[in-house]
């Protein structure tokens, strides 16, 4: 039969010319003289393929075009991790939940972070769980080889607890779940060795030197009173000491409460501390003292303060927990001897005291040391009080013996 191939013009302009009638013409006789008899068939089936052709690659540019979007999906996450879950972030991220938990370390873990960690960003900006113990032993060996051996020490502990607290988030419910979202699955520095940087202590002053840094306390200010307390209630922790205020000190029962939120705590323990005559003479003397700057300055400022530190100053400040260890500092370079810092006399306390015989139990009471295990929290509700009260009285008779000479210099000053 016949095949139409199109409307007819003579100049072209409304249809097809004769030249290229002529030429569609051959096409189509080209075509059947090769075996397709059917032209409809043989154009509907070309038709078709050619729709399909156009609808695969429709499909092939979207398919291309959803991977492209995927990609730069992909791109932006792992670019809003790298800025989010870094090592950096997670160091953040663990001392705001020593901040939340009221930890007395928070600062400390803070500073080693910002002085040792952060600077190092080849390191600090890596994803935390891209982090390796070869990444963590960089870090300490560079804090070591600058001969601070205890701080690098600390720095190990404080990576420790970050990363455990990342690895456990997942299954224990009292750490936050934003420590899950860094995606931490193993801790990289539990490989590190705890004495890699980690140098005990072992200065303990001889009753010569405890002699003279008792002298070169003999100070009227505020300081000097809180280390001369400091030595008298047997070496307590310098910064639970500070954080003590009026209300914590009973002046009927004789005691000062501090709290202990040391360790793994999640709520301090409280501690109790039955005070000597000398300690008791200068907890009231810090008392009447506080309580009578606290009036001052809410009559000038209008605004009532209840329950001062124990230890404010005459502006209103409290008194930060480095300000006695560097009066101490000046203390060593004033007497040209072996230096030697708070908790090396808080060693050196628990050394006499052991001489004196105090036994160990009422040692670890009386400065609130080992006492986290099931039985002390649990079942053991002795609070020692008899035993750590005589243990201090002993100990503030030791005290007036090494000062014969100047006899009578303590009591001056708790009552100044």
């Amino acid at each position: 039969g016949a095949y139409p191939i199109g409307q007819m013009a003579e100049r072209g302009r409304a249809g097809l010319s004769l030249t290229e009638a002529r030429n569609k013409a051959g096409e189509l006789a080209q075509l059947y003289l090769s075996g397709v008899k059917d032209i409809d068939t043989y154009f509907e089936e070309a038709e078709r393929k050619a729709i399909e052709a156009e609808e695969a690659a429709q499909k092939a540019r979207e398919a291309e075009q959803k991977a492209i979007e995927a990609a730069k999906e992909i791109e932006q996450r792992e670019a809003l991790e790298r800025e989010q879950y870094t090592l950096r972030k997670l160091c953040e991220v663990y001392t705001g939940f020593l901040q939340d938990q009221g930890k007395i370390s928070t600062k400390s873990a803070e500073s080693v972070f910002k002085c040792h960690v952060y600077p190092i960003k080849e390191i600090s900006t890596l994803l935390a769980r891209e982090i390796s113990a070869d990444h963590i032993a960089l870090l300490i060996r560079k804090v070591q080889e600058q001969g601070k051996a205890r701080l690098a020490g600390v720095l190990r502990s404080y990576l420790l607890a970050t990363f455990n607290a990342a690895t456990k988030a997942k299954y224990d419910a009292t750490l936050p779940h934003v420590f899950v979202e860094f995606g931490v699955t193993s801790n990289p520095v539990t490989i590190i060795p705890a004495k890699s940087g980690i140098i005990p202590g072992t200065r303990n002053l001889s009753r010569a030197e405890v002699k003279k840094y008792l002298i070169e306390l003999f100070r009227d200010n505020l300081i000097d009173r809180a280390l001369i307390l400091h030595l008298l209630t047997g070496g307590q922790r310098i910064a639970q000491l500070l954080r003590a205020r009026v209300n914590d000190f009973d002046p009927l029962e004789g005691t000062l409460r501090l709290w202990d939120g040391k360790g793994k705590r999640q709520v301090p323990r409280e501690h109790v501390i039955p005070l000597a005559s000398l300690g008791l003479e200068l907890c009231q003397a810090l008392m009447t003292q506080a309580l009578t700057l606290s009036a001052k300055l809410s009559a000038n400022s209008g605004k009532t303060i209840t329950n001062p530190s124990l230890f404010l100053s005459s502006s209103g400040a409290t008194m930060f927990a480095s300000t006695p260890g560097k009066r101490v500092a000046d203390i060593v370079a004033a007497l040209e001897i072996e230096p030697f810092d708070l908790r090396d006399i808080r060693r050196t306390v628990e050394t006499m005291l052991a001489g004196l015989g105090i036994s160990r139990d009422v040692r670890a009471q009386l400065l609130s040391h080992g006492l986290s295990g099931v039985q002390n929290q649990h079942y053991d509700r002795h609070q020692y009080m008899d035993e750590k009260r005589n243990a201090l009285e002993i100990w503030e008779q030791h005290l007036e013996k090494i000062l014969t000479v100047e006899d009578g210099t303590i009591r001056h000053q708790t009552n100044t």
